[in-house]
């Protein structure tokens, strides 16, 4: 057997699928991998930053991210309004990579460096939501939800593959190279990530998508919020996005506040935090690619999406018997590693049973803005909490009830999105068996 035939027998055991859907989804994979290596470059600078700018400054900069994505949120949705999604696509990332040159720039002439570094910080946060939801927006518009269950393990594994290269990049050239001089290969990834869009629609016209790639999708730029506010089952995917943000919260200050105390040193925190990513990447990786499409197929996505908040259960719980550097860095390890692995996947498939326009343009205000107000707002409370008098091991105790209920809300929506997936997935899925 050649070296291909045998890759080709490989990827069809671990992503069962047609020829043309195999080549989606490996330009999916590399897409993925591209865009994340560009961000798990920049998210341990990021961590550094915002502990170098204060710790008691992080809600302040997680209500800064909130606004400054309300304000992004509209224009983003009249650029979809506007163009096909061919060109508003690459030109989201193009602007980023604009915003990391002209950061590279100040940051290197050392121009007012305490402020670019909180801007900086606010500014990674609001990229990474918007790049990834994009991201997900094109999965879910591509492929229906029997597909989403078999190839979005496969295709998140390219994102996990590129999480894990982005941290030895850090950790390997920080030192030699300077922080700094990072954002230049974060924007080298960001290209490679537009050239895999174009080949996406190349691979993928025709026969099923050759419709879409002029096509406006239209409205208002606006339009998100009202698709969202008619559709209970949208405002259900809201709610479960918003306890992500409760959990990742909670579990983010957590970690601030630990690291702050008991590691000094830019370049100590930062490799911790590199080594955390690295454990996540490695975790999520051999579950994504050996077992997520199993599980969801198996369990459905309703069981998959509450895999997370089961582990935030665990994870409060023992915070709440020892709250200590070791219980918060593996409550980081696992929620994160369960959340790439399992629950991302089947919240990407509870996408694929909505229109187009919800594709784009609710899932982005539920993804970006609704997901960051959430940070903002959960950034607060437990800054009052702590104003109260509350320490870490009361914190996590009083965030356990709440990761209970949102358990119960991914088992329910789980349910819906079963059952609009039999009225979706037999209107395309013969027009992805031309070989």
């Amino acid at each position: 057997m050649t070296v291909r035939a045998a890759l080709v027998d490989w990827l069809q055991r671990m992503a069962p699928a047609t020829a043309r859907e195999r080549g989606a989804a490996l330009w999916s994979f590399a897409y993925f991998f591209t865009l994340l290596a560009g961000y798990y470059v920049l998210r341990p600078l990021r961590d550094q930053m915002g502990i170098a700018g204060g710790v008691k400054n992080l809600p302040w900069l997680f209500t800064a991210t909130f606004i400054s994505l309300l304000v992004a949120q509209p224009l983003y949705g009249a650029l979809v309004a506007r163009l096909p999604r061919i060109r508003f696509i690459p030109l989201v990332y193009h602007f980023f990579v604009i915003n990391l040159v002209l950061f590279w720039l100040l940051l290197t002439f050392d121009i007012e460096k305490p402020i670019v570094a909180r801007v900086f910080f606010v500014w990674v946060s609001v990229f990474n939501l918007f790049a990834v939801a994009v991201f997900w927006s094109f999965m879910a518009d591509l492929f229906s939800s029997e597909q989403g269950k078999r190839l979005f393990g496969f295709i998140g594994a390219g994102g996990t593959a590129g999480a894990l290269l982005g941290p030895l990049v850090t950790i390997w050239l920080s030192v030699p190279l300077g922080p700094v001089n990072l954002l230049v290969a974060a924007a080298a990834f960001l290209e490679m990530a537009v050239f895999c869009v174009h080949r996406i629609e190349r691979v993928t016209d025709p026969p099923r998508h050759g419709e879409f790639r002029a096509q406006r999708i239209g409205g208002s730029a606006f339009a998100g919020l009202s698709e969202l506010m008619r559709s209970p089952y949208l405002l259900g995917v809201a709610g479960w996005v918003s306890l992500l943000s409760f959990g990742a919260t909670i579990a983010y200050f957590a970690q601030a506040n630990i690291v702050s105390a008991t590691i000094h040193g830019a370049a100590a925190q930062t490799r911790l935090f590199a080594g955390i990513d690295l454990a996540v990447g490695l975790l999520s990786l051999a579950t994504q690619v050996f077992a997520t499409a199993t599980l969801l197929k198996r369990f459905g996505t309703g069981i998959a999406a509450a895999a997370l908040p089961v582990t935030y259960v665990v994870g409060f719980a023992a915070l709440a018997l020892a709250p200590s550097l070791s219980v918060v860095v593996t409550l980081q390890v696992a929620q994160r590693w369960m959340n790439f692995a399992i629950a991302n996947p089947a919240r990407q498939v509870f996408f694929t049973v909505v229109g187009r326009e919800e594709k784009y343009k609710a899932k982005n205000l539920i993804d970006v803005v609704i997901y960051r107000g959430s940070d903002a707002l959960y950034g607060w409370v437990y800054d009052s909490l702590q104003a109260l008098g509350l320490k870490l091991g009361a914190i996590a105790v009083c965030a356990l009830p709440v990761a209970a209920g949102w358990a119960v809300l991914s088992t329910a929506l789980g349910r819906t999105q079963e059952r609009l997936a039999t009225k979706t997935d037999d209107q395309g899925a013969a027009e992805w068996q031309s070989e």
